[in-house]
């Protein structure tokens, strides 16, 4: 088995480097190296006659003439690396972390962005090589049911193996980055996070007076460069006159994370839609109490280990809020449940299900193409 590992910085590129730190070597298991990810599949809402998509297409087929000259079978570790093996002869696994662009593509949201035409033969190509895979793995169950439910897949060809934690990286820590009490949020800005519905949770906190000091970190970058994201956010936070109380910190070093966590009052995701959702686990295994909306992966991640809001409730969700930052009780019990939970998600577990997945794929073909 080849294991195609993306270099980067973004959860499927963890989910790459973490596989393949475990797996390189190990029964067979050999790796191909490749940023093509970043350069080129991440690439979204350019025209489809432009000079950037031209470069794209190009290193598209340099990559896609790499991967042919394999002979063994490949694991593809995100469903964006599934459109090349639509063109491939060998088996191939594809790892499907969320179908968060199809529901785009399908007008259902936008969850990130409404796909212009490239975007669209793009991420047609994406689905058709899902399609095609001789066995695909899922990060929640939630994905397995998606990709059933939407794609048509028979459930027999998916297997279900959760992502993993780093304990060694995300664990409690007596250091502090901020000095005020605050609420944490994790991740990027794009609108299936709905950040929005968080400032109007906040801002109902800020009218109480006893939370005066209180403060909302935003850690993470905005998003890609598809669409203003930012713009959208300060516009936001400007109307319900949070300015002096909203620190958006950007990307953070991964050492910094655990400080971030370990100081919040609570971790928040009210996300509309997850196919995982990594910082709740993090924040668990940090001993940070977590609240997230009761969508998409995000129950099934957290268990009974984090407070389940309605999505799109603010009220709800400042009820929570204020639940954490008075009741010490319900607090203590929450930050144990989740570092019991957090230590159910390891790479390792992780790694051993995915070879498994591996022995069973290396006796088959793929589906003729369709």
């Amino acid at each position: 088995m080849r294991l195609v590992t993306t270099v980067g910085g973004g959860s499927m590129d963890t989910y790459a480097r973490c596989l393949t730190e475990r797996l390189a070597g190990r029964d067979g298991v050999r790796t191909l190296e490749t940023d093509v990810y970043q350069r080129v599949a991440e690439l979204f809402n350019v025209p489809l006659l432009s000079l950037p998509a031209a470069r794209a297409a190009r290193e598209d087929l340099r990559f896609l003439r790499r991967l042919r000259r394999v002979r063994e079978p490949l694991h593809l570790p995100n469903h964006h690396l599934a459109r090349y093996g639509r063109f491939l002869s060998v088996p191939y696994v594809v790892t499907v972390h969320d179908l968060i662009r199809y529901f785009d593509l399908r007008g259902r949201g936008p969850y990130i962005h409404r796909p212009n035409l490239r975007d669209r033969l793009y991420l047609g190509l994406d689905y058709a090589g899902i399609r095609r895979a001789t066995a695909l793995i899922a990060v929640s169950q939630t994905t397995k049911r998606d990709l059933v439910r939407h794609l048509g897949i028979p459930p027999e060809r998916v297997a279900v193996v959760y992502e993993g934690l780093d304990h060694g990286l995300f664990r409690p820590v007596d250091r502090r980055l901020v000095d005020a009490p605050y609420i944490l949020f994790v991740g990027s800005e794009h609108p299936r996070k709905d950040l929005p519905t968080l400032l109007c949770a906040f801002r109902l906190l800020k009218d109480q007076p006893r939370f005066g000091d209180l403060r909302l970190v935003k850690v993470g970058a905005a998003g890609g460069r598809e669409a203003p994201f930012r713009r959208r956010t300060l516009a936001a936070v400007a109307a319900l006159g949070l300015q002096d109380d909203v620190v958006f910190t950007g990307r953070v070093p991964d050492a910094d994370l655990p400080a971030y966590y370990g100081g919040a009052a609570c971790l928040v995701l009210p996300s509309r839609y997850e196919g995982f959702g990594f910082p709740p686990l993090e924040a668990m295994a940090c001993g940070c109490p977590a609240i997230v909306a009761n969508a998409g992966a995000l129950p099934e991640i957290a268990g009974d280990a984090a407070l389940l809001v309605p999505p799109r409730d603010p009220p709800a969700l400042a009820h929570a809020m204020a639940t954490l930052l008075t009741d010490d009780d319900a607090r203590r019990g929450l930050v144990e449940r989740g570092l019991r939970r957090a230590r159910a998600f390891s790479w390792e577990r992780t790694a051993r299900e995915t070879l498994a997945v591996y022995r069973v794929v290396e006796g088959r073909r793929p589906p003729a193409a369709g």
